[in-house]
């Protein structure tokens, strides 16, 4: 479901335009602008390319840059990642458009993120002439496929390649359809540049777009959710896995009344975003990205546990039970299941269940309680709310991940906030979240790169509201994606981006230490072909060349506060800010040296 934020209004960065008026003659690609405009998408974020620049053109003099508003990007990984960024805030799809074969390979590391993350997104591509005889030389063969969504075709939801234009309204029609209609992901399709440069007979004639709206989410058999809420009710041990779940406020307290109603132990994923208040009683373990040796203990020890689209539901009872039989009844919510393929194997292992309920988590949630009912009081003797962990005074000058967490949450003091982002070294006690805007979570396919462009988009979304946009990523993750940065000072997006600067892709240094223990090898070299350094990389100068306000590096504690409530009172002034925050070289406790690849 769509958040509604006060205050928003659609596309409020544009700029009027001049547009020749009346036209005289109509192109295909006016026709795919204006059916674009119908669909009341705000923003089309691209890099531009000849392979579109009839659509191009008709998105700014024929739709006069608005529904959707052109958002130029400095790299086809940007524009995608913005888009993903943008819609972890709103839930609603935004249009990316990519060059050809070459901007579509670019792109296709973001596009596998917003896939991972069960993402919409309307993907155009466009390529030369189908029909060969009308390739310019060179330039047209090159940057022409004959099945360019091959590329992406493991890692998308739906994809196409039209011809004509009664076939694009078709495809694109059902591209809208198929990318909206739950499990969300990202669609892709491919417009011949012929269709979009033919002149048309005269103005384009719409479909009814109200006629092909995304179809209703499915809802679990009313006999399935009787069981279900008999096998919960009777659980001595009863625990909610919350996952995949919207960032709707009254979906929100409808998890926490279940919870209640069922004094169930709720755990919650860093990877996802905010999905219950992690300060209430019945949420005693941070939430993390793996579980900690407590939280798995605690997890095995359930009699009954409800899975609400949690991200890689074996890997989590593996984490807990290991090699041994699952004693816990399992009851999955998820239609996950209906993206899965041979190629990609995000969906991950294949989880025991007990019941399942193909449906979206909201719908569960909502058929248990108007079965088990809504009352429900804390137990006796049940836990206090947890208390956000502080930084611990060792004495030291540097500034570890705790103080950074503890010095922005002071700075922001009786502001509303929405973290965008966490770099890995976070641990999930360092922080609460009380609202389902308080943090948007990870990207989905763990790489490196997407930190500065979903930054860029989910600020945009939060334009106008009363949340101040915070995105606090690691230095590998800035160095690859920066230049999405320009973007947002091109808009005159206000945000903050705080760089937790190790100068290392840290994570992989942890692997060099554990490779080099398992073979009795110098642990101390574990830094070479890690570190960022020597020469260090001047992060806010970056920043300033693309038109933030960059600031740093911030090298001990007592500068820290001082620097952030610079920062801060600039972004609420209108700014885009960026801090370089050199931190130590740490991983938090629940972090496993066994993760792949992340960021920096």
């Amino acid at each position: 479901m769509t958040v509604m934020l006060e205050n928003q209004t659609s596309a409020p960065f544009r700029r009027d335009v001049p547009t020749a008026t009346p036209f005289e003659k109509w192109w295909g690609s006016d026709a795919i602008a204006a059916l674009l405009r119908r669909f009341d998408i705000p923003y089309a974020c691209l890099n531009p390319g000849s392979s579109f620049r009839g659509l191009h053109d008709s998105l700014v003099n024929y739709n006069g840059n608005r529904d959707p508003q052109i958002v130029l990007c400095l790299h086809e990984e940007h524009a995608v990642s913005i888009a993903h960024g943008y819609t972890k805030v709103t839930g609603k799809p935004l249009a990316v458009i990519l060059h050809s074969n070459v901007g579509l390979m670019h792109a296709s590391m973001a596009i596998y993120n917003a896939w991972c993350d069960r993402v919409p997104m309307l993907i155009l591509g466009a390529h030369g002439p189908v029909d060969a005889a009308k390739r310019r030389p060179w330039i047209d063969w090159i940057h022409t496929s004959q099945d360019a969504g091959a590329l992406v075709r493991s890692f998308v939801k739906w994809d196409d390649q039209p011809v004509s234009l009664l076939a694009s309204f078709t495809s694109l029609l059902r591209a809208r359809q198929i990318t909206e209609t739950v499990p969300k992901a990202p669609v892709y399709v491919c417009l011949d540049v012929s269709m979009q440069e033919a002149p048309l007979d005269g103005a384009p004639v719409l479909p009814d777009v109200g006629r092909y709206a995304p179809t209703p989410s499915p809802h679990a058999d009313p006999e399935l959710i009787g069981q279900m809420a008999q096998l919960l009710s009777g659980a001595r041990r009863p625990v909610l896995l919350v996952g995949r779940v919207s960032r709707d406020e009254s979906e929100w307290r409808e998890r926490i009344a279940l919870a209640e109603r069922l004094q169930a132990q709720v755990f919650t994923d860093l990877k996802v975003g905010a999905a219950f208040p992690t300060a209430h009683p019945l949420h005693p373990h941070a939430p993390s990205i793996f579980f900690s040796p407590e939280g798995a203990a605690a997890l095995k020890r359930a009699d009954v546990i409800l899975s609400l689209d949690w991200v890689d539901l074996q890997g989590a009872l593996k984490q807990a039970w290991g090699d041994d039989e699952i004693s816990a009844k399992v009851l999955q919510v998820s239609l996950d299941h209906n993206l899965h393929n041979a190629s990609s194997l995000d969906h991950q292992d294949l989880p025991p269940c007990d019941l399942y309920a193909a449906a979206e988590p909201a719908s569960v949630v909502r058929a248990l309680l108007a079965v088990l009912g809504e009352s429900g009081t804390l137990r006796a003797g049940a836990e206090a709310p947890a208390v956000r962990a502080r930084a611990v005074d060792d004495g030291g000058t540097d500034i570890s991940m705790a103080l950074l967490a503890d010095s922005l949450s002071d700075c922001l003091a009786g502001s509303t906030a929405c973290l965008i982002r966490l770099p890995l070294g976070w641990s999930g006690d360092l922080w609460h979240f009380q609202h389902p805007l308080d943090y948007l979570g990870y990207d989905g396919g763990a790489g490196i790169g997407s930190g500065p462009g979903m930054a860029v988009g989910a600020s945009m979304a939060l334009k106008g509201s009363d949340r101040l946009p915070v995105a606090i990523i690691g230095d590998g993750d800035f160095l690859m994606g920066n230049t999405a940065l320009w973007s947002a000072a091109s808009l005159e997006v206000p945000m903050l981006v705080i760089v937790a600067n190790n100068q290392s892709f840290f994570n992989d240094e942890v692997h060099q230490e554990r490779v080099a223990r398992d073979r009795g090898r110098p642990v101390e070299n574990r830094w070479i072909g890690q570190r960022i350094g020597e020469p260090c990389v001047d992060l806010a100068a970056m920043a300033r060349a693309q038109g933030f306000d960059g600031i740093g590096p911030v090298l001990t504690r007592n500068e820290l506060v001082s620097v952030l409530s610079d920062a801060i009172a600039k972004v609420r002034s209108g700014r885009s800010v960026l801090v370089d925050v050199q931190v130590r070289p740490g991983y938090a406790p629940s972090m496993s040296a066994g993760m792949t690849k992340t960021v920096g």
